[in-house]
């Protein structure tokens, strides 16, 4: 795709989300709108995208993409021809041929594009542009033939007269054009609102290019989800039930089982496993990583996380957190950012983990809390356990030792080291190190050898 430049038209107000978020900052699966145009362009292996953006979003966009992509900043809403016009300067002779897309149709997919690509410059053509059948137009563009077949425009819903409702064929709103034609043409473009005010549409060039013989043409998709673009509430609850779906049988047909597909979300940016299991009511969320043979749920949360092989998350949330392979959580715990446990950990049932790392094999059974504190390898945590972290002012840490055994009950007092293989009575207040292999009893707890007997 060495002859193609891409643009990206972001800088609809989208007035109707009623939202003070920029309407191509929403998400579709845990993905911003702009963000499904951009990376299909990539995927396609465009050379060159420049991202048109508004005032108003220009900062968001651009925190999104950084510097991967150009920018072009339209300043007042004169519509998607001026848009497209003012990337001009960056895009002229640098590529013969230039995919335009909008950045409110995330269900568009790359078999749909890459053979309308192939098909303009199979023919020579100046413009060739999606299309899609539809039961009715609704508030859709509709391309406009002769009676030989010949495009001679495609109508905006505003302007359109038709409402008989009968089949239509719709705009989709991706277009290729050959550059040299595209630049020479677009100044034609003027203002084409039935409503009087300035705007400019792209669509306008399908009537000057029929009017002046050039080669338009269409290439048909043959999902007619592709056509779902988002300019409510609605729409983008609608578009979101697609995409969903879709992920959902993507996983499943890489090898991934679902009992009941239907309760399960998964976000667009998730990596699942062969032959791990996601149980009903879970929800996998952001950028999260899932290792083979798993079992997720029923009921849990896995966000921005990443799980090993062989784990198990049973209706317990993970939070920016990691878990090495074989390890086990649940059911109600909860996996705080920083928490990492690694391989053949066990956490049992009403655990809380909060920036601390459980190494190999430690064990913590029942209810307790864990903030801020290395757990050795091997080390049990009774029931009860809480690292007292905070202090009213600062967080401090607590290390456990490897094959230490921490009572029910313990209260481990931060900053605070209870030594390798040492042991805390139940109920203890540990406010001072326990040496290795030393026992701790009582409240504030005293230090004494193991092998004494206490009362």
């Amino acid at each position: 795709m060495d002859q193609w430049a891409g643009v990206v038209l972001a800088a609809g107000e989208g007035k109707r989300m009623n939202s003070r978020v920029s309407k191509v900052l929403h998400q579709v699966c845990g993905k911003e709108l702009v963000r499904y145009p951009v990376e299909l362009l990539r995927e396609l292996g465009v050379q060159q995208v420049v991202v048109v953006v508004s005032p108003s979003n220009a900062a968001g966009v651009q925190a999104l993409f950084g510097d991967t992509v150009e920018y072009v900043t339209q300043e007042e809403a004169l519509g998607t021809g001026d848009a497209l016009n003012r990337a001009k300067h960056l895009l002229d002779g640098q590529f013969p041929h230039l995919l335009v897309m909008g950045s409110d149709a995330p269900l568009v997919r790359l078999h749909s594009v890459k053979p309308l690509m192939e098909s303009h410059l199979d023919s020579s053509n100046d413009m060739t542009f999606l299309t899609a059948h539809a039961a009715t137009a609704q508030d859709l563009g509709r391309v406009v033939r002769d009676p030989e077949g010949r495009v001679t425009s495609i109508v905006e819903a505003a302007e359109s007269r038709d409402d008989s409702g009968e089949p239509a064929e719709i705009n989709v709103g991706v277009y290729c054009f050959s550059t040299k034609w595209l630049w020479e043409n677009i100044g034609g473009v003027g203002p084409g609102s039935p409503g009087g005010d300035q705007e400019r549409y792209i669509t306008a060039l399908a009537a000057i290019g029929a009017g002046a013989d050039a080669r338009i043409e269409t290439g048909a998709t043959a999902d007619p989800d592709d056509l779902q673009g988002v300019n409510n509430r609605l729409q983008l609850s609608q578009v979101e039930e697609v995409q969903r779906r879709r992920i959902r049988e993507h996983w499943m047909l890489a090898g991934v089982t679902m009992p009941d597909p239907a309760s399960v979300y998964i976000d667009a940016d998730v990596k699942i496993g062969q032959d791990t299991v996601i149980l009903p009511n879970t929800m996998i969320l952001g950028r999260s990583e899932i290792g083979e043979d798993c079992q997720i749920g029923p009921s849990s949360i896995i966000r921005d996380s990443k799980i090993g092989n062989h784990c198990r998350a049973t209706a317990s949330m993970l939070e920016e957190a990691v878990m090495e392979d074989s390890v086990d959580i649940g059911p109600f715990s909860h996996l705080r950012p920083g928490a990492y446990l690694e391989s053949g950990v066990h956490i049992g049932n009403f655990v809380e983990v909060k920036e601390s790392r459980f190494a190999a094999g430690a064990v913590m059974g029942h209810f307790g809390y864990v903030g801020d504190a290395s757990i050795g390898a091997q080390a049990n945590l009774g029931a009860g356990m809480v690292t007292c972290n905070y202090d009213g002012r600062d967080k401090h840490r607590t290390n456990i030792g490897a094959g230490a055994f921490i009572g029910c009950d313990t209260m481990l007092v931060a900053p605070v080291t209870v030594g390798a293989e040492a042991t805390t009575g139940a109920g203890a207040v540990v406010t001072k190190d326990v040496p290795p292999g030393r026992l701790a009893v009582g409240v504030p707890a005293k230090i004494t050898d193991r092998r004494t007997k206490t009362n």
